[in-house]
């Protein structure tokens, strides 16, 4: 009899926090956090309304449109963002509901890259590393830096598959 091949820690992970990632009701993408000291699991948060709140899928999304200057060489631009203000980011809620003491040197898996603002809160949170599933084009050169910055490890889980049915078809402007 063979033993069935077991997953590696990094796949463990990011699979729970695909798994978490099912709860969002947000139509425009779900996110899923998991905050991990070495091998054991501390936390979980996803993206959404605040509790008690009428969430995107019943109020509708809060669509802002920000401009931001946008510097590839010589070239100068603005980037549009949109952006709902109505949910609570997945490391945002997860921020929120774990201690700081457990923070300290620990590892959050997330299914996507933090955006600015998250990667700013997370900088200051105490974690030691993070680990993401999909890029996010518009932050992704300045989270670096920050991260760098900061002696945060900063990576992306490459060549990793999503576990069935926790995926959505996501609408990122």
């Amino acid at each position: 009899m063979t033993e069935a091949l077991r997953k590696d820690w990094d796949t463990y992970f990011m699979d729970i926090a695909f798994m978490v990632s099912t709860r969002s009701r947000c139509p425009r993408r779900h996110v899923g956090a998991v905050l991990v000291q070495g091998k054991k699991l501390l936390g979980t948060a996803y993206n959404g309304a605040p509790m008690g709140v009428p969430d995107c899928s019943e109020a509708g999304c809060m669509i802002v449109e920000e401009y931001e200057p946008a510097v590839r060489g010589d070239d100068s631009t603005m980037l549009k963002k949109q952006r709902c203000i109505r949910t609570i980011h997945a490391e945002q809620n997860l921020l929120l509901f774990t201690d700081r003491i457990d923070r300290e040197g620990s590892t959050v898996y997330v299914t996507d890259q933090p955006c600015w603002t998250c990667a700013n809160m997370l900088a200051n949170s105490g974690i030691r590393e993070i680990v993401y599933h999909r890029r996010y084009p518009k932050d992704y050169e300045k989270v670096e830096q920050l991260m760098e910055q900061r002696g945060i490890q900063f990576r992306s889980l490459n060549g990793y598959t999503p576990p069935a049915d926790t995926e959505t078809q996501d609408v990122i402007a």
